[in-house]
């Protein structure tokens, strides 16, 4: 049976100036979180009313794959949940490409490099989108970053490496063991 991978990311109603700091990250409060599980084949799209099912998805999973979400993501879950979501068995393609390179990398700047394309916008967006009452355009977002790590993720496997943009614009390659 093959293993269930879940991409993983969400946004939050807050920013972090709105909550006193990134030392509060688990007072940001989910606005969306969206999931996509090979053993479904398809997204889930979680409200904050459905955090509780999210948080069983990312439980049962056979490994949760993220952008930052050892420290951002499962940081704002832990607002909901007394469940240490650390413990699930977690690539976190920022932490190893900051462990490989000794500094952190945009999934913007790997999904230029690697596939010609680039975020439809950014978390600060997403929080504008929340006081507007914008849930879907909030979701399509964040589907769509769903997507690029899912995308990054089955490249790294297939070619170990990636590709990505440093800040002057050079394209680089970083092997990867994922």
């Amino acid at each position: 049976m093959a293993k269930n991978i879940v991409y993983f990311d969400l946004e939050t109603q807050k920013s972090a100036e709105e909550v006193g700091g990134w030392s509060n990250i688990s007072k940001m409060a989910m606005s969306v979180g969206v999931t996509y599980s090979t053993a479904r084949g398809g997204y889930q799209i979680y409200g904050e009313k459905q955090v509780n099912d999210l948080i069983t998805e990312l439980q049962r999973a056979d490994l949760v794959v993220g952008f930052n979400n050892l420290r951002f993501d499962y940081e704002v879950l832990h607002g909901y949940t007394a469940f240490d979501l650390t413990q699930l068995p977690t690539l976190d393609m920022l932490v190893e490409l900051q462990n490989t390179l000794n500094h952190r990398l945009s999934l913007d700047s790997i999904a230029t490099a690697t596939f010609g394309v680039e975020k439809t916008a950014e978390g600060l967006q997403a929080i504008r989108w929340w006081q507007e009452g914008k849930l879907a355009e909030i979701a399509e977002y964040c589907c769509y970053d769903v997507k690029i790590t899912k995308l990054v993720h089955e490249y790294g496997v297939q070619h170990r490496q990636l590709h990505y943009e440093n800040r002057f614009g050079k394209k680089l390659t970083v092997p990867v063991k994922w």
